[in-house]
């Protein structure tokens, strides 16, 4: 079970203990804004390889692109590609890879995601967390993320639901 890591800090009494969650409450900071949103994707690329080293070894990388719909004006119908490698042992294992998401007015962000993969007749679930790493435009400086479940619907189709926080640059300079 992961636990928060703990920082000692030196107080006149004695020692205080404080997780890094505490560390971020403290102050006037602003909270991050949530949203969530869903998205319908199509499999644009995808490449697959067995594996010899075990039975039922698969990796597969594949390029999936769709429309974003959140309530969240930002977010809304935003054009998202993903860039995913699953690693796959007896239909369970891993995904990881990279994502941009193109908003109305073309500026960008983009990150990181990771989750577990689990493949059901003919199909796969992946739930995990996304992180940004950057953007320009509006979105240079964002920060934030959560989580996601992404759904094969189809070879060729999939459904994404996610959810989370996010900062952008100007917010934090308030």
């Amino acid at each position: 079970m992961w636990q928060a890591p703990i920082f000692l800090t030196g107080t006149k009494a004695g020692v205080t203990m404080r997780t890094i969650e505490d560390r971020s409450k403290k102050g006037n900071e602003t909270p991050m804004p949530s949203n969530s949103g869903i998205f319908s994707g199509k499999i644009t690329k995808r490449s697959a390889m067995s594996l010899a080293d075990q039975s039922d070894h698969e990796i597969n990388i594949a390029e999936v692109s769709g429309m974003q719909k959140s309530a969240d004006p930002l977010w809304d119908n935003s054009a998202i590609t993903y860039w995913g490698v699953t690693d796959l042992l007896d239909g369970k294992g891993s995904q990881r890879g990279y994502f941009n998401n193109v908003h109305a007015d073309k500026d960008r962000d983009y990150g990181t995601f990771e989750g577990k993969a689990i493949a059901t007749g003919g199909g796969m679930t992946v739930e995990g967390t996304y992180k940004f790493t950057g953007g320009d435009g509006e979105y240079r400086g964002l920060t934030g993320g959560s989580k996601f479940k992404t759904v094969m619907k189809s070879e060729t189709e999939l459904e994404c639901s996610w959810e989370g926080n996010y900062q952008l640059a100007k917010a934090q300079t308030r």
